[in-house]
């Protein structure tokens, strides 16, 4: 167990709209914040369903599909799928959830009307094969970039994380320099005096900053934990650093319109009052199009690509 004494915010995606001044300024100092009941009734069932279809069928056989990734599995020593890239190309539930109002409202408080969407995946704790994700930073900020927004994660929990499956969080740790995150990284083991974990519920959600520490150990008899992720940027600092091309960006902008308007006209949707997407200046759609696809990928858009091999490379070790 950590010994870190911190005092968790309580978030409910029931009762507010949007997460609070006081919120948002503990996930700035802290590099994460809880949101409980994000996702509900039907819409929880329906996401749970598509999502398991992804999981059979990469459990089926190994397959030989970039889209799949595998890791080794802590009894059997078999490959056990572990991560699932593109998951909105290939759910349509995925790509209604990218339109939830209370999350869009949330990254617009943390960084303004012109964020971006750009990663989307599922990641999984297979049952009895929990692969340990150790101490990581999901990526560092674009070198040179002062801009305080912060970039991060939206983690969608499908299934209940325990204490023998959660995600374990050094809270704090997105403000430390590269150095002292690396220092901490190197350590032996998998040790939690510094950290707290952090126990979800089917619909929670956490937003992780990209720089804070987190990780979680090997599971032994752990039951299934499916995590969808959506990371969001904000444009200005795409625009400048990267990683994406300008293109990138404004495909993206017209594939979250779209899901905002499939959120509009989903069943289990109405009652809920939509997020408007409203970028301005350089970033500012006139006329929204259709999307040719939902996949666009990163490599076809990645201004260094010697940057986007190193970064697959070690996305491989981590989620």
């Amino acid at each position: 167990m950590g010994v870190i004494d911190i005092k968790l915010p309580h978030v409910d995606a029931v009762v507010q709209d949007v997460i609070t001044e006081e919120q948002a300024q503990f996930f700035l100092e802290n590099g994460f914040l809880v949101i409980r009941n994000v996702i509900r009734g039907e819409e929880l069932s329906l996401a749970q369903a598509e999502m398991q279809k992804l999981v059979d069928q990469g459990m089926a056989e190994e397959l030989d599909h970039p889209d799949f990734m595998y890791g080794v599995g802590v009894k059997s020593g078999q490959p056990i799928l572990r991560r699932v890239e593109y998951v909105i190309e290939k759910s349509d539930p995925m790509k209604v959830l990218l339109g939830h109002p209370f999350i869009l409202r949330t990254v617009e408080k943390l960084q303004g009307v012109n964020f971006i969407p750009t990663w989307d995946s599922m990641v999984l704790k297979a049952p009895n094969e929990g692969v340990i994700v150790p101490w990581h930073r999901d990526a560092a900020v674009p070198e040179g970039c002062t801009d305080p927004r912060p970039i991060f994660n939206v983690d969608f929990y499908l299934d209940e994380a325990d204490l023998q499956t959660c995600l374990w969080v050094i809270p704090g740790t997105n403000r430390w320099s590269a150095e002292e995150a690396d220092n901490r990284i190197k350590q032996p083991g998998f040790s939690t005096d510094d950290a707290i974990p952090v126990p979800m519920q089917p619909g929670d959600v956490i937003l992780h900053n990209i720089e804070v520490l987190h990780g979680s150990p090997a599971g032994d008899g752990n039951p299934l934990r499916r995590t969808v992720y959506y990371e969001f940027r904000p444009g200005e600092i795409e625009a400048e650093f990267g990683p994406h091309t300008l293109e990138y960006l404004a495909l993206k902008q017209h594939m979250l319109y779209d899901c905002i308007e499939r959120r509009k006209q989903a069943a289990y949707t109405q009652g809920e009052t939509p997020f408007e997407y409203k970028p301005q200046g350089g970033f500012a759609i006139h006329e929204a199009k259709k999307p040719e696809q939902y996949r666009y990928a990163h490599g076809d858009y990645w201004r260094r690509k010697v940057e986007f091999v190193q970064r697959q490379g070690r996305s491989k070790d981590r989620n």
